[in-house]
């Protein structure tokens, strides 16, 4: 088992390349202990964003930390999915902590991409570091007029050439935005960012500035290239461990939990099972970062198209339930204003995106499951006195807990609370 200063234990990890290959020491350590420690309830939690390890457990642990609380006479069991992904150093994370160096860094003056930043750039996009020198180079100089923004979109096209990953046919307009006139995406960015809160150079006063929007044209790049790797890792990475689990330790029943980008990949992982597996007792996604319309049959704007993941979640032995919130302003306002800006020369911001937009571009997280007939529908309040639904599609708005953080993401990270944790015991049915 790893890490001996987890909150819970058992704790195991299971490590996935960018291809979805796991390390194969943690996963047969995975198969062989689980039964060993009399676990009957396994947890399997996948993070979104994030730039380290360290970043990864940390949430683990503080997730974890109430549940053998809340469940005193249960059989837990406890999974930390590891995968590369990123996110920009400038987002923030409700009650994580920031040392005091820190803070005094973020006061100083710094270049637009911060050394941890560029590190976590380098290494989502391998064999791009002349592109990303550049881009961080026009960042800090923001030429004037509309040249200096068109190449920067160009070569914001080219971070994402060649990238793969299962795709979303429920998702039209992706990556559309990279090939739409950057000068107009820029624009539209910084509206945006300007709705939510300061300008990210500090500006106050005036117009916003497109070079804010360009910043942003990055961060959606980073944010698409962990999308896309999510479902690979999820697919055929975790599904397939989750079949040999379950031909090893049969009895003991999972119930996984994703978090943004993390929601996407364990969702993947039901189009990875082996079909015979009904090991898969519940999923709980917080804040996900896909389509709402990922599971459904028809998608109302296009009825001879399906989602994703169309009718996925029959596959579980249980219930979806999709947490979602209105603060989540990395969903409410970016993720439907990225996947809809081509061609759109509308301009909008903050809360009214998503409403000028249309539910076409919504996200999971934002307002939870569409167009899946028989999806319950319940307040934090309501799903907690419960019985949650035995099986189906499950939308919670949890806006009670999930509604702290600042621009650009606003409370997308704010998940660490006993009232989620209580909510994953009550998918999976665990007393």
């Amino acid at each position: 088992m790893a890490d001996p200063g987890m909150s819970v234990t058992p704790y195991w990890e299971l490590t996935f390349d960018a291809d979805g290959d796991v390390a194969g020491p943690e996963r047969d350590r995975l198969s062989t202990q689980v039964a060993e420690h009399g676990v009957r309830d396994l947890i399997v939690f996948s993070h979104g964003w994030n730039n380290d390890r360290s970043g990864a457990t940390a949430l683990y642990r503080r997730f974890f930390a109430p549940m053998p609380t809340l469940a005193p006479r249960a059989r837990l069991g406890y999974v930390g999915v590891i995968w590369p992904s990123m996110r920009f150093n400038d987002e923030p994370i409700p009650d994580f902590p920031k040392s005091v160096a820190a803070v005094e860094a973020e006061a100083a003056p710094h270049p637009a991409l911060d050394k941890d930043t560029r590190r976590a750039l380098l290494e989502t996009f391998p064999g791009r570091a002349p592109v990303l020198d550049q881009l961080a180079r026009m960042l800090d100089e923001r030429p004037d007029g509309t040249a200096g923004l068109t190449e920067f979109g160009r070569l914001v096209r080219l971070l994402l050439d060649g990238g793969h990953g299962p795709a979303d046919t429920d998702e039209p307009g992706e990556p559309a935005v990279f090939d739409a006139d950057p000068v107009t995406v820029c624009e539209q960015f910084a509206d945006a960012l300007a709705a939510l809160g300061p300008a990210a150079d500090g500006a106050r006063f005036g117009l916003p500035n497109p070079w804010d929007g360009a910043r942003e044209l990055l961060r959606q790049a980073t944010y698409y290239q962990m999308k896309r790797r999510a479902g690979t890792v999820g697919e055929r990475g975790l599904g397939p461990v989750l079949g040999r689990l379950a031909g090893v330790a049969p009895g003991v029943r999972v119930h996984l939990v994703g978090h943004s980008f993390g929601g996407r990949l364990v969702a993947f992982a039901l189009r990875g099972l082996p079909g015979s597996v009904r090991t898969v007792k519940s999923v709980t996604l917080l804040q996900g970062a896909f389509s709402h319309y990922a599971f459904a049959a028809r998608l109302p704007h296009a009825p001879g198209r399906s989602g994703a993941l169309r009718d996925r979640h029959q596959r579980i032995d249980g219930p979806l339930v999709c947490c979602h919130s209105p603060f989540d302003a990395a969903l409410g306002t970016f993720y439907p204003l990225a996947s809809r800006l081509a061609g759109d020369d509308r301009t909008c911001a903050g809360s009214e995106i998503a409403a000028v937009l249309g539910p076409q571009w919504g996200a999971m997280g934002h307002d939870g499951v569409q167009a899946v007939p028989g999806t319950a529908r319940l307040d934090l309040a309501a799903a907690l006195r419960g019985p949650l639904p035995p099986s189906g599609c499950v939308n919670v708005d949890v806006a009670a807990v999930v509604r702290r953080g600042g621009a650009p993401s606003g409370a997308h990270s704010d998940i660490v609370h006993p009232e989620l944790a209580r909510m994953v015991l009550a998918a999976g049915r665990i007393a």
